[in-house]
């Protein structure tokens, strides 16, 4: 709750009633300061008039010097213009103001805060406009305007800053090509841009576009078209290996309680949207380019990221057949290869991903029997449905005879490959201690024994 000197200028200021401040709740805005530490919290209701009072009062109260460092707003029902007087903070290095109702643009007046600003959240507002270019602090390391109405190009003095390491632009009005540029920020982790109107290829003709540290990559639901290189995930390093990059920015933050500083990434897994908070998508490695216009075959370059968890490609053009190598994504939970024009058999090298609990092949032109794998015969029908030429469980329709003794011979082939390595396990692991406690045996007995031993040897020759 906020003070009770401050309630009292709030009330003699603005002439309230005692009676108006009594059932005020919510945490609403917070300030850390630098010097002693002592933050100024207060609460309002969900009266609009009462919010915007509480917003002005506080900012008429706080010292806007170079010692508040840190702010935070979220949740609430606020309205109107981001206050510029924010800006006479100068050395705020952390502003979060998401879920509220702000409306017009993103001040200019941002750029007051040049390498100082790390975090900025305005997520789920009513922001609308170009993100101005001089808004952008070159310090940030986490940037999210998700779930607002931004339009124009993405800002390009964004290239600038080389610690971004998460950017969050969905549910937009961006437009524009896609910023190969991005692909010049060594630090960057998270890039979402689904839902905006990017268009244009998603390889660049100057060089290829290699993300080292990349953990989710999302750009579904745009206008991007073309074919895909066949070696367009190549130098993607973190998700073709198990490297952990921490999120150490947490403690960083200290200014801002964990509730209102953590990130939120919406993500489609398993045919539904899931939003993640916090830190808790950071274990998830992602790529979604769902919902566009690419044609032409899957890269086969994909099958490089082992540690790829989610892969979504539905809703798109892609020709050629499914790649057996994706086989390789032994981590892989979740597969979408859904309204395409992919051809051929479903390979069952797919049957070998253990952790693959969903997938959906339907609404493309494959043909043959299912595979008989357990992974692939627990999938619901609608997963295969819209295949002319599919056949075999879990869909109704029949194989010819032919058909299915070649599914199942090829069933048999690989459980007899498993089985053959599995005795191949086992003879080795009871083979080598036969033969380490030979050694043991044999070093004692001419060791500890030489003159006996010699005498048996020599009666037996």
């Amino acid at each position: 709750m906020f003070s009770r000197k401050f309630a009292k200028n709030l009330q003699r200021h603005f002439n309230l009633p005692r009676k108006s401040l009594a059932n005020l709740r919510g945490k609403v805005f917070s300030c850390k300061f630098a010097r002693e530490l002592r933050g100024s919290y207060f609460s309002c209701n969900s009266i609009a008039n009462l919010l915007q009072i509480c917003m002005k009062s506080f900012l008429s109260q706080i010292s806007l010097a170079t010692d508040v460092f840190s702010c935070s707003a979220s949740n609430n029902h606020f309205w109107g213009e981001i206050p510029t007087r924010i800006c006479e903070m100068v050395s705020l290095d952390a502003l979060v103001l998401s879920n509220n109702n702000f409306s017009g643009s993103i001040p200019r007046c941002f750029k007051n805060f040049n390498t100082k600003l790390s975090l900025l959240h305005l997520r789920n507002n009513s922001l609308s406009g170009n993100f101005p270019e001089e808004s952008v602090s070159v310090g940030l390391v986490s940037l999210d305007v998700g779930r607002n109405q931004l339009s124009g190009e993405l800002p390009k003095s964004l290239i600038n800053c080389t610690r971004l390491e998460f950017l969050n632009l969905e549910d937009n009005m961006f437009n524009g090509t896609f910023p190969f540029w991005l692909r010049l920020l060594p630090d960057l982790q998270v890039l979402v841009l689904r839902s905006n109107k990017f268009h244009g290829p998603l390889h660049s003709p100057r060089g290829s576009v290699s993300f080292p540290k990349l953990r989710i990559f999302d750009i579904s639901k745009n206008i991007l078209s073309g074919v895909l290189p066949l070696d367009y995930f190549s130098g993607w390093s973190t998700m073709s290996s198990g490297v952990y990059i921490p999120d150490n920015k947490q403690n960083r933050f200290i200014g801002i309680t964990f509730t209102n500083y953590r990130k939120s990434v919406v993500l489609t897994n398993k045919d539904s949207e899931t939003e993640f908070l916090g830190s808790s998508y950071s274990i998830y490695k992602i790529i979604d380019v769902s919902g566009n216009r690419f044609e032409g075959e899957i890269p086969k370059s994909i099958c490089l990221l082992k540690e790829l968890i989610v892969l979504n490609m539905s809703n798109n053009a892609f020709t050629g057949s499914i790649p057996p190598s994706l086989s390789n994504l032994t981590n892989l939970q979740s597969l979408d290869l859904s309204r395409n024009i992919l051809s051929g058999k479903i390979p069952p090298e797919l049957g070998k991903l253990t952790f693959l609990a969903w997938m959906n092949f339907s609404y493309n032109r494959l043909e043959g029997p299912i595979p008989q794998s357990t992974q692939i015969q627990t999938q619901n029908s609608s997963s295969f449905t819209n295949n002319p030429g599919l056949c075999g469980a879990p869909l109704q329709k029949t194989c010819s005879g032919g058909e299915e003794e070649d599914a199942g011979k090829q069933y048999q082939e690989d459980e007899e490959e498993n089985d053959q390595g599995l005795s191949w396990i086992a003879a080795a692991i009871s083979y080598v201690p036969g033969v380490f406690c030979g050694f043991i045996v044999g070093h004692i007995l001419t060791s500890y024994r030489h003159d006996w031993f010699k005498r048996i040897f020599h009666y037996f020759s």
